[in-house]
């Protein structure tokens, strides 16, 4: 009995060994793997905070690697990839937000800030050119 309890106990040990690392190894299917290196270069490492998973050495971006490619894996949409990701981590770690109340500020702040570059801008050259006007010589 205890010889036959051996060789199991082996290949019971050896088994995560054989398992398939997700974070470093491309899937299989070129396809799915496209889906997944296009997922993650859309998702914000939140160690690394400026950089996509798909670039960083984070631990926590490669676990956020293998959760997206066995996920795309066993047939989930990216899409829905996505959103489990951001119902995890918040609307902060797409690097594409939903536009929605509570992301306003993401695209409304920067619209402001350009129309108030373009009104400076406007003011600063309506005083220069009536300066030019006024000194003549």
């Amino acid at each position: 009995m205890k010889r036959a309890l051996l060789p199991l106990l082996l290949v019971s040990m050896a088994l995560p060994a054989l398992a398939q690392d997700y974070a470093e190894v491309s899937l299989a299917d070129p396809r799915k793997e496209e889906q997944a290196l296009t997922l993650m270069d859309s998702i914000r490492c939140v160690v690394c905070q400026g950089q996509p998973i798909s670039g960083s050495n984070a631990d926590l971006a490669g676990d956020m690697r293998r959760l997206i490619r066995e996920r795309i894996a066993a047939g989930d949409d990216p899409e829905d990839v996505r959103a489990m990701l951001i119902g995890k981590y918040g609307d902060w770690v797409s690097f594409q937000p939903q536009f929605k109340t509570e992301t306003m500020p993401l695209w409304l702040v920067p619209l402001f800030a350009l129309f108030a570059g373009v009104i400076l801008v406007a003011r600063r050259l309506k005083r220069k050119g009536k300066r030019w006007v006024g000194s003549s010589h």
